[in-house]
């Protein structure tokens, strides 16, 4: 069975561990592949290597790496096909949504594209006589990218992107689960002129993270995964002295107001609730309809369209609606919470726990859910669940329901469905969360703007691609400078001012 390997110093290298994970296709519950788990000396060896390649790219002028970022955009749309088809067949996503992935991560490189002006720093003339003073933005040297299974194209290219666009080198830890799209956007990387080294894969598990954190050579760590080991890696990176932004876990809400308009935000819930079969940060999984009517005829309208889902693989094209999740072990954990919901009292007006697909009987496929008359106590409202899931929470006014998301111990994504413009303002204004949605139901912003989260679904002071990722992949330098005049009174001169 083929060893996927690792990337290294632009070729793909076969694992000396002697250490494997499986990756499944999970419509199937086929082993496609063996992924090689490095051990530390092997991840020692790739950040040393790294750092040799680094100095040189960090001394390439920007506009140099800018025109890298322009050829990987080339290089990108050439295979979408390709990638999205890779990205599908390990992660269970469908086409179209694997698309989505790479078209996201691509918006980022396109961005990149602007490192010359995003780069430039500051400079005042005659600070004091004679005195100049000027910044300039320069790379941290070697960073690591540890990144998650269910955005295994855009999530790298969100953090990998903007740090080569600075004059980094990247040490990328991709999810064991689905790590192909990662080691081919390597190697597209390379063939759009990134130098060899500048950008390296390593695959494997916590001993490749810890050695990551522990080297004194990385100086910075990005992460995407869930709040216990964002705040884990958060807390190692940053006791060894490395900058890091760790962004966990998700509940985002979707408050209805009476005044919405019922079709529209049932449309948007069943898209935010069940596209990728759930699996996104991003995800709405709690409904809070305002007012018993609203409630009412909110859940009306939800259930026939949650039931015409068509849930399949990803080779069935445009028919289906969400695949299968990651891996069987998802698929227990979804099925456990959703059991534990009904066991604490919450309705299950949707219910596909014992949904199969002929054919694919050994697929990790989970039907879509929809509960109503979930409360703050149950679990599937406090914890992430990371499935098909949609989760109704009734409140009695918009003070209950703006509490309710604001309670939460996550504080990702948010939105509001209103006709009332006064009530979206004061919603938008007051809300504990990072990012807001006014009638729009997945408020992920462009990349020209900031991606990330509140309380604890991130750790870190910047956040994720515009701005922000400028900021966190280089340091400031300000420097002060006098050069003392060699010129008399008079314009004659004083060659002796100049010794």
């Amino acid at each position: 069975m083929e060893d996927l390997g690792h990337f290294i110093n632009g070729k793909r290298v076969s694992g000396t561990s002697g250490r494997f994970d499986d990756v499944y296709n999970p419509a199937t519950g086929e082993v496609q592949y063996k992924c090689p788990m490095a051990s530390a000396e092997e991840t020692t060896d790739i950040i040393e290597k790294a750092a040799a390649a680094q100095p040189a790219w960090g001394a390439t002028n920007p506009q140099k790496r800018a025109r890298v970022m322009m050829a990987m955009v080339g290089l990108m749309n050439r295979d979408m096909d390709k990638l999205a088809e890779a990205l599908s067949r390990e992660h269970g996503k469908t086409i179209p949504d694997a698309k989505g992935d790479l078209q996201r991560g691509l918006e980022v490189i396109e961005y990149c594209v602007g490192a010359p002006q995003m780069l430039k720093g500051e400079f005042t003339d005659s600070a004091g006589p004679g005195i100049d003073m000027y910044s300039m933005r320069q790379p941290l040297g070697v960073v690591g990218s540890i990144m998650p299974f269910n955005f295994p194209a855009m999530m790298p290219l969100w953090h990998v992107g903007p740090a080569l666009a600075c004059g980094n080198a990247v040490v990328l830890k991709p999810s064991e689960r689905d790590p192909s799209v990662p080691l081919m956007l390597a190697e597209l990387f390379v063939e759009a002129g990134l130098p060899e080294g500048v950008f390296q894969v390593v695959n494997g598990d916590k001993e490749a993270v810890d050695t990551i954190l522990d080297s004194e050579i990385i100086q910075g760590v990005s992460f995407v995964g869930s709040t216990p080991i964002a705040h884990y890696i958060y807390s190692r990176a940053t006791a060894n002295g490395k900058r890091a932004q760790c962004f966990g876990g998700a509940k985002n809400h979707m408050i209805i107001m009476p005044d919405a308009d019922l079709d529209q935000a049932a449309d948007a819930l069943v898209g935010a609730g069940f596209g990728a079969a759930g699996e996104r940060c991003m995800a709405i999984s709690v409904a809070v309809p305002v007012g018993e009517e609203t409630a009412d005829k909110l859940i009306e309208k939800l259930i026939p369209r949650i039931e015409k889902l068509k849930v399949g693989p990803y080779t069935a094209g445009n028919d289906v609606d969400l695949g299968p999740v990651v891996t069987a072990a998802a698929k227990d954990r979804i099925l456990g919470l959703i059991q534990s919901g009904v066991d604490q009292g919450a309705k299950l007006v949707v219910d596909n726990r014992d949904f199969k697909l002929q054919g694919y009987e050994d697929g990790f496929f989970v039907g879509a859910h929809l509960f109503d008359h979930v409360t703050p106590d149950m679990d599937i409202y406090k914890q992430e669940i990371f499935g098909p899931v949609l989760s109704t929470v009734r409140a009695d006014s918009y003070e209950d329901a703006l509490k309710l998301a604001m309670d939460h111990e996550y504080g990702n994504g948010t939105a509001i469905f209103t006709r009332d413009g006064d009530t979206a303002r004061d919603f938008a204004s007051r809300v504990n969360i990072g990012m807001v949605g006014i009638n729009v139901p997945i408020p992920v912003p462009l990349a020209y703007h900031t991606f990330g989260g509140w309380k604890k679904s991130m750790f870190g002071d910047l956040n994720q691609h515009g701005p922000d990722s400028f900021k966190f992949y280089t340091r400031t330098k300000t420097v002060t400078s006098r050069w003392p005049s060699g010129i008399k009174e008079g314009g004659e001169f004083n060659f002796k001012a100049m010794d």
